[in-house]
């Protein structure tokens, strides 16, 4: 079997593959990116794939019998790079597609989830057999913040005391890897998210307890918080689209109370003790 990934060379990609590597056995394993040159350290095929070049990309899934598609980066611009994508792989005839959706995408209130849900239609209505992998909160998305907030002597934020599910890349990357290589997967949707969720508040607890200073966490309004990050430099669209999360995770959209992913890995979920010291680490 041959398996390809698109996105190889983003953070998430080059986890799973370092995770395929480990449990693929005979399977060929093809990193797809735009700069396939920069894929060249991870040790399989790299083919050029580039989800704006439509005409390119069956030619580039030649052979391949199991596609990971890592949703693309460009909010606003997703859902036709993926169609491109999807419509490639009818015509190369790729034998499953595993995609890395949002959790609960079918209901989440994030501003995030319209794109995802408009792939997860196409990828059904193409008549290729497929896994969704609804993806929670990467902990990396809140753990880049405790840096700053060691330094300022407070964790900032808009998520009151709604609990956030987190789980690092690399779990997700390693269920990817689990889906990918494992038979029975078809039609599957997984709600992946960590074992237990924690609030700001418990992150803030962490943080004063691993650097043996009083880090206490600040809730602050979401038009609040939005200024705070674009005054910091954040460009945009990036602090009203992360204030909006915080805002929404305070409502719940961010928890999971469910298991799949720890099902899937065989082990527990990165703990948020673990997620501080790397947070700490930078």
């Amino acid at each position: 079997m041959t398996i390809a990934v698109t996105g190889a060379t983003g953070q998430l990609g080059q986890r799973v593959i370092e995770h395929l590597k480990a449990r693929a056995g005979d399977e060929e394993i093809i990193a797809l990116a735009r700069t396939p040159e920069k894929a060249e350290g991870l040790g399989v095929t790299a083919r050029a794939f580039d989800y704006d070049q439509a005409d390119a990309l069956a030619d580039a899934l030649e052979g391949v019998d199991t596609l990971l598609l890592i949703s693309g980066s460009e909010v606003g611009k997703r859902a036709p790079q993926h169609r491109n994508v999807i419509v490639a792989a009818k015509a190369a005839g790729v034998g499953r597609i595993v995609y890395t959706s949002l959790l609960r995408a079918d209901t989440s209130p994030l501003s995030l989830a319209p794109e995802h849900l408009e792939t997860e239609a196409m990828i059904r209505e193409s008549g290729i057999p497929f896994t969704l992998l609804r993806n929670g909160w990467y902990a990396e998305n809140h753990a880049a913040s405790i840096p700053t907030a060691v330094q300022l002597g407070a964790l900032y934020g808009a998520a009151g005391e709604g609990r956030i599910s987190w789980a690092t890349r690399d779990d997700f990357a390693e269920a990817a890897a689990v889906v990918l290589t494992a038979e029975g997967q078809e039609g599957k949707v997984y709600e992946l998210a960590g074992d237990n969720g924690h609030t700001l508040t418990e992150l803030a607890g962490d943080i004063s307890g691993q650097t043996g200073k009083a880090i206490p966490y600040t809730d602050l309004p979401e038009a609040d918080y939005a200024a705070a990050l674009s005054q910091a430099g954040l460009p945009e669209p990036w602090p009203q689209a992360l204030a909006s999360f915080d805002a929404k995770a305070a409502d719940g959209a961010l928890y999971n109370d469910g298991n799949d992913l720890s099902k899937l890995i065989g082990r527990p979920t990165t703990p948020l003790s673990e997620i501080v010291a790397a947070g700490l680490r930078g």
